[in-house]
């Protein structure tokens, strides 16, 4: 188990680690939130350390084709993943993989968490969340939720607000969050659960109506917008959340070189600032504590999923 502890005495130093570049795998494409995040911290990893932070996007899959090459990596520091929320749903959502998330990586550290909003078309007949469980049960199967395709975190919330509130919703996949945003501005789809980090400028300008926010705590973005705990669906948080993982036998010392350092940087107002901006925060935990937050992701989208009987 890794000693958090430990971090002030690692073996390798930094002198010796990094001592050439290192590439930090992305299970997405270039330009998305995810690619963004993992930018930004290369730079300022290549900054501290002193070498090349090199992002290389491997996109496909819901991810899978990046966690599967991350996982089969040598352990020696030199290649690390981006590891995201896809990476505690394809577990309980896909038949088969060829990697585990929990096996064959080892958490660095939670980079940053973006909650998901449940959004509206302006011209649904409900403004609040109770509103649309009373329409939802005047009208079961009527109301259509858009997202990004079965299988990902909108769907899954999707999933779990039929369960909690008890009503019957179509869903309506997509290939990819850009289309269906576009559909439920443009009223062709009800409402749907949309990442803050893809969403928040459009919520801003008035084209959407925001119903509740899937997070612990209210978005200093979006003041008045209760949160889903708030009205009364206790633990009902869907966050897309990254943070940086390496092949599992990769040596302690970078481990908790590369946790020190991260978590340093995450507490950088002006890191705070630019993820805001993208309405999502920074996070910054320890080895431990991202690990103990995977787990617990695994364990309460594998309750949903098989619910809602989601098998790829």
């Amino acid at each position: 188990m890794l000693l958090f502890t430990t971090l002030a005495t690692p073996a390798f130093g930094q002198n010796k680690y990094p001592d050439r570049p290192v590439k930090i795998i992305v299970g997405f494409p270039p330009g998305g939130p995810t690619d963004i995040v993992a930018r930004l911290i290369a730079n300022r990893l290549e900054k501290a350390l002193g070498q090349s932070f090199i992002v290389e996007n491997k996109p496909g899959g819901g991810s899978n084709i990046g966690s599967q090459e991350a996982a089969r990596a040598k352990p020696d520091g030199y290649t690390l993943f981006l590891g995201t929320v896809a990476n505690a749903t394809n577990i309980s959502t896909y038949k088969k993989l060829n990697y585990d998330t929990q096996r064959d990586f080892i958490p660095i550290s939670q980079l940053v968490s973006s909650p998901s909003i449940l959004v509206a078309n302006n011209d649904q007949p409900f403004k609040t969340l109770p509103e649309l469980i009373a329409y939802a049960k005047a009208n079961p199967g009527k109301l259509a939720y858009a997202t990004s395709g079965p299988g990902g975190s909108p769907h899954l919330a999707g999933e779990m607000l039929k369960l909690r509130a008890g009503i019957d919703l179509l869903h309506v996949p997509y290939k990819g969050a850009a289309p269906a945003m576009n559909d439920v501005i443009g009223g062709q789809v009800g409402i749907g659960f949309k990442t803050a980090s893809g969403v928040t400028t459009t919520l801003q300008a008035g084209k959407l109506r925001p119903i509740a926010v899937a997070g612990r705590e209210r978005m200093p973005q979006l003041p008045d917008v209760p949160t889903l705990i708030e009205l009364g669906f206790p633990d009902f948080e869907v966050s897309s959340w990254s943070g940086l993982m390496a092949p599992t036998g990769t040596p302690p010392d970078i481990i908790n070189l590369l946790a020190k350092t991260t978590i340093e940087i995450m507490k950088s107002p002006d890191i705070r600032k630019q993820l805001e901006g993208i309405g999502a925060f920074p996070v910054g935990s320890t080895p431990e504590e991202f690990k103990k937050y995977i787990d617990d992701e695994i364990k309460k989208w594998a309750v949903v999923a098989k619910a809602a009987n989601i098998e790829l």
